[in-house]
């Protein structure tokens, strides 16, 4: 076998691992960014450390990435004890800004939650979201060069037929992700016709066009590994989004936004029919003619063309969830409850998964079937509501703690029926005013090219290192360096106050 056989036949034919261990894997990022803001809140005021752009770069990267780093290689089996040293960093953090805490010294504890609940929040755009976007970020830049690596647990690598994988879960997260933030929930396009949107939803694509072309052109050219039964023969991610955006916008001007979980859930409904009781399935198992022929280019790309519909579905469904996570709410007890709404919302999905899993057909990322969709929303809400969860309890820690910042973070403001002296002297308006020196902010500001950069660096790595006989020393010394120097350049960018867009 050659070098490239050899890379493509070691990512292939996997039958990934349990739901639960993948949730496992996937809520952590969430308590380290917790972790990271108590330790913030902690060297600002009780250990007089410096915060210039250095300090907070490294404290960031050893806080988000290296936690993914290790969760996806070395202590893969190890995640509990992670949690368990998470929470026990977290809860002596948390205890100690509260026994030192500046404000309510003398007040006990049951009055100072009551008039916690009462604060109200500041924020140009929801912290848990851009969190959520930058773990997804992170998570699919550290696994598609560490599943090249022995010490990547094959588990976790992309799943041929039917299973989850951790992997799996990387595009779906993207889609759901991409569509809190799209321009239909933010209501960018409000002013003009129903042609004007659609023409401006058109125009958006090109980058896409230009960006899956150009991929495709270089994979084909340098004749780099490619797992066939992800997408095809000239298929590829930006192809999915192009065909899910347009979609999807010919949808949101057929059906109201308030009821894009309708829409969601008629269309996995009617595809996962379709797969059952039509020849579909059998079309993108086997091809047209029954002996997986790749002849013409349904077939050749079958995979990729008939899977946008489970991601459509994803879409409309993030769609929902960015219309309820961005209404306007201003008490600390109303986004609790949005939290928990997110969290019991997400534990019924994983309920409904394992009864379509039973009764229907198990999770397929090559279809993207029913319980595909179901499993990637459930994983999205429980992340989101995890990361707001953590949000909140920064928060509290920030209540009692004068003058506390915390980059990427709500900001606490005025509340009519707070103590005002204290309220306005929680964020002064010069801190208020200053750049935000952070990690989080850097890739959520350029997160497409923070993605294209990790594409590219993939490539580089696996072109010039032998990574099927990599010592796991040397690959996990590899992983740190490549995310290292992808962080640095846009945290770099990020500090320079560029923003890389070219439409």
């Amino acid at each position: 076998m050659s070098q490239k056989q050899m890379k493509e036949a070691f990512v292939s034919n996997q039958n990934g691992t349990s739901v639960l261990e993948i949730t496992e894997g996937l809520c952590l990022p969430a308590l380290c960014i917790l972790c990271r803001g108590l330790l913030i809140i902690v060297s600002q005021h009780f250990c007089s450390s410096s915060h210039n752009s250095r300090t907070r770069f490294l404290v960031d990267f050893a806080f988000l990435i290296v936690p993914l780093v290790t969760t996806l290689t070395i202590f893969s089996s190890l995640v509990l004890l992670q949690y368990l040293v998470a929470i026990i960093l977290g809860a002596g953090l948390l205890y100690e800004i509260y026994c030192r805490r500046t404000c309510y010294v003398r007040m006990p504890f049951h009055k100072i939650c009551e008039k916690f609940l009462k604060v109200s929040l500041e924020s140009e755009h929801i912290p848990a979201i851009s969190c959520f976007r930058v773990v997804n970020s992170a998570f699919t830049a550290v696994a598609i060069l560490a599943v090249d690596f022995p010490l990547f647990p094959r588990r976790y690598a992309k799943t041929e037929l039917y299973g989850t994988g951790a992997m799996d879960y990387g595009v779906g997260g993207f889609i759901f992700g991409s569509a809190m933030v799209s321009p239909e929930v933010r209501r960018k396009y409000t002013k003009g016709s129903r042609l004007c949107y659609l023409t401006k939803s058109l125009y958006s694509v090109w980058p896409l066009v230009f960006l899956g072309m150009g991929r495709l052109v270089a994979i084909k050219s340098i004749d780099y590994q490619e797992h066939l039964t992800e997408y095809g023969v000239h298929w590829n991610f930006f192809f999915t989004l192009i065909v899910v955006k347009l979609i999807t916008s010919l949808l949101l001007i057929m059906f109201p936004l308030n009821k894009s979980w309708i829409v969601a859930i008629s269309i996995t409904a009617l595809y996962q029919l379709a797969l059952d009781f039509t020849p579909l399935k059998s079309l993108i198992l086997y091809g047209t003619d029954g002996s997986g022929t790749r002849v013409g280019l349904l077939n050749a790309n079958r995979e990729g063309i008939i899977s946008t519909l489970g991601y459509v579905a994803i879409h409309m469904a993030g769609v929902q969830t960015g219309l309820y996570v961005l209404k306007r709410r201003s008490q600390i007890k109303d986004w609790i409850k949005v939290a928990c709404c997110i969290l019991l919302t997400a534990v019924g999905l994983f309920i409904s998964l394992y009864i379509v899993q039973v009764n229907v057909e198990v999770a397929s990322r090559r279809m993207a079937n029913l319980a595909f969709c179901i499993w990637i929303v459930a994983s999205c809400l429980i992340l989101l509501s995890s990361l707001l969860l953590g949000d909140i309890i920064l928060s509290f820690a920030k209540f009692v703690i004068k003058e506390a910042a915390v980059p990427c973070s709500w900001k606490l403001i005025q509340s009519p029926t707070a103590n005002k002296k204290h309220l306005e002297s929680i964020v002064p308006e010069a801190k208020r005013k200053e750049p935000t020196l952070c990690l989080i902010t850097a890739m959520n500001r350029n997160q497409l090219l923070f993605f294209l950069l990790s594409n590219v660096t993939t490539g580089l790595v696996n072109l010039s290192i032998d990574t099927l006989h990599s010592s796991t020393p040397w690959a996990l010394c590899l992983l740190n360096l490549y995310m290292f120097t992808n962080c640095l350049i846009i945290y770099v960018l990020h500090l320079q106050d560029k923003t890389i867009k070219f439409w």
